[in-house]
């Protein structure tokens, strides 16, 4: 089965304090064969890029309203008059409040469902091959 790679290089914002946010480069990637999953590497120009992985179905349902929790929390929001989303992560080294542009974003996220239809998931673990190699034996 041919797997499809869809990324997309974004400048985030990481949220200092309410006046104060820095640049971050960040690199957003899907793979069809792992259907379920978004990744996000930040510092990608550096020599060790952090990578988060997370579902897409969170990504997507944040685009539109607060979901997630622990974690990952994601939520629409406005900042400077233009439509953001902003990524909360949380790990035992530390959390990151950070802000994406919801226009790129969004594109991105729809060529993500456009190459894999919410739903239609399971079809592209190759489950259903792996079963029929094994019964085949």
């Amino acid at each position: 089965m041919q797997h499809t790679v869809v990324e997309r290089e974004l400048e985030l914002r990481l949220i200092l304090s309410p006046e104060r946010s820095i640049p971050v480069p960040a690199r957003l990637g899907y793979r069809s064969d792992d259907p379920y999953a978004v990744h996000i590497a930040f510092h990608i120009d550096s020599a060790h890029p952090v990578t988060w992985t997370f579902a897409r179905e969170l990504l997507v349902e944040g685009v539109f309203r607060p979901c997630g929790h622990g974690d990952v929390r994601v939520w629409p929001t406005k900042a400077d008059g233009r439509g953001v989303v902003v990524m909360a992560l949380g790990s035992p080294d530390g959390d990151a409040l950070l802000e994406a542009p919801a226009a790129q974003l969004s594109a991105w996220l729809e060529r993500t469902l456009r190459t894999v239809p919410p739903g239609a998931e399971t079809g592209r673990l190759g489950i259903d091959d792996a079963l029929d190699h094994l019964l085949a034996r």
